[in-house]
């Protein structure tokens, strides 16, 4: 606290992770030895099992994020706020073998993936006026954004994948995004018991330095440059004391990234396996919200829908031949649903605060042309039920204990919905899962807790496992 209006907060984050990746092969030869390469027969079929298909790994990274907020918190009629963020690739380095195993155990030829000088920064300059604040007719928000993403990967070969230095090129990817915003909304209430917030956001975005290389070839990216405008509006009306009514409805975008965008190879000095021009995504989104206040809580009721286009997903395009897998744009997925929201203070004895939510949602794919039989299916990863449930005793002002629940519905990772086989290494479960926590304040400036997440010890998946019964 600069002073009682200004505060100040510097965050640095630090993430590193040494990584060792092994394989054991279920197939067998004749003799009961592990296979781990060359032509296998299995039930009368014959396969060919690449050097690199059973592969063990290693990696060193480290990651450093540094963040600055600078902001008033006067309430009054101004206030402003600076905040800054940089995530830098200090150190990104795969290991891997293009030697099959057992050989590669004591190292051999490989590859090295080196991600060093990948990162983003970014900046927003934000402020609220309130004239005229005694009468809280106008609140108003503007402000400008920035940011910038880099793509910088390079993959050399190496004659010893464990400790051996970084050779030739074999291939590199490389890229740059940029974007910058200015936004402004007032939420103003023009009468008694209504409140009408318009706003809107520019954007300008471009995508350039972009290249892919392979051994001998380097070629470069146009650079592209685009603006979009998002438009937001929302009526809200105090129908009595106790309901409130609201509707609201927006338009918004999303960029394809850096790596979307540029991650991809050569083929006889042809670009594959990414798109270059893929189109943003856009969302057009509108609900409907009523809420009650209950006296020692509030119950909200929400209709919502969405109608994305240009959805991007990894998917495969059946109109070409050969098919192509890449980031591609889905033409039109459609969201549903209903969400109901319970907060309550005191409920039925002193001290007992509980919370849930109850969402139903149904998201289809409406149109896809480069996938046309995807068309009927789910969205990937937006299960159709999903609630929360959270019970909170305060035995005294410094001693508490909470219980909580979270349930998720089935779901597919991927477009066909293909994905059968929901409880395994790939998979996307459905899971109730339990968690429980005791709270202590054991001073003015100083709190301790100890809790159990996934107290039930569910054992699911959302592609990797998930963590079991694990204490905090």
């Amino acid at each position: 606290d600069l002073t009682p209006q200004v505060q100040a907060t510097y965050t640095l984050g630090w993430w590193q992770n040494d990584s060792v990746s092994t394989v054991s092969s279920y197939l067998r030869n004749a003799a009961g030895n592990p296979v781990y390469s060359g032509n296998v027969n299995i039930g009368g079929m014959r396969y060919n099992l690449a050097n690199t298909d059973l592969n063990p790994s290693r990696g060193d990274q480290e990651h450093w994020l540094h963040g600055l907020s600078l902001k008033t918190k006067t309430g009054g009629e101004w206030d402003w706020e600076l905040a800054a963020s940089l995530y830098d690739y200090g150190k990104d380095i795969t290991r891997a073998p293009t030697v099959a195993v057992p050989t590669a155990l004591s190292g051999g030829a490989g590859r090295i993936t080196d991600m060093n000088g990948t990162g983003w920064h970014t900046l927003d300059l934000r402020g609220q006026w309130r004239p005229g604040l005694a009468q809280g007719q106008h609140e108003v928000s503007f402000g400008y954004h920035y940011d910038r993403y880099v793509l910088d990967t390079l993959v050399s070969d190496t004659s010893n994948w464990i400790a051996g230095s970084a050779g030739a090129r074999r291939s590199a990817f490389a890229g740059k995004t940029e974007m910058h915003a200015i936004y402004a909304q007032d939420a103003w209430k023009f009468v008694r018991d209504w409140k009408l917030t318009l706003g809107g956001r520019i954007e300008h975005w471009q995508a350039f330095d972009g290249s892919i290389s392979n051994q001998t070839t380097t070629l470069g990216y146009e650079e592209r440059n685009e603006t979009f405008f998002s438009p937001k509006a929302a009526l809200s009306f105090q129908a009595s004391p106790v309901w409130a009514l609201r509707a609201s409805l927006a338009r918004a975008y999303r960029m394809p990234t850096v790596a979307e965008l540029y991650q991809g190879s050569i083929n006889v000095n042809t670009i594959v396996n990414n798109d270059p021009n893929l189109k943003p995504e856009k969302a057009l989104t509108g609900e409907l919200t009523a809420e009650r206040d209950l006296g020692n809580g509030l119950l909200r009721a929400t209709l919502f829908q969405e109608n994305a286009e240009d959805a991007l997903y990894s998917q495969t395009n059946v109109t070409v031949t050969p098919n192509v897998t890449n980031i591609q744009n889905i033409d039109k997925i459609r969201t549903r649903g209903l969400e109901l929201v319970y907060q309550g203070m005191d409920v039925g004895i002193a001290g007992l605060d509980l919370t849930g939510s109850i969402t139903y949602a149904d998201s289809e794919i409406m149109k896809n042309d480069k996938a046309p039989s995807t068309v009927g299916n789910k969205q990937p990863r937006v299960p159709n039920w999903r609630t929360t449930l959270a019970a909170t005793y305060r035995q005294s002002d410094r001693l508490s204990y909470t219980l909580a629940g979270r349930y998720s519905g089935r779901q597919y990772n991927t477009l066909t919905n293909s994905d059968i086989n929901p409880n395994t290494y790939g998979g996307t479960s459905s899971f109730v899962v339990i968690d429980a926590r005791v709270h202590y304040k054991v001073a003015k400036q100083w709190k301790a807790a100890l809790g159990v997440d996934n107290l039930n010890n569910r054992r699911y998946f959302v592609a990797h496992p998930y963590p079991q019964r694990t204490v905090v």
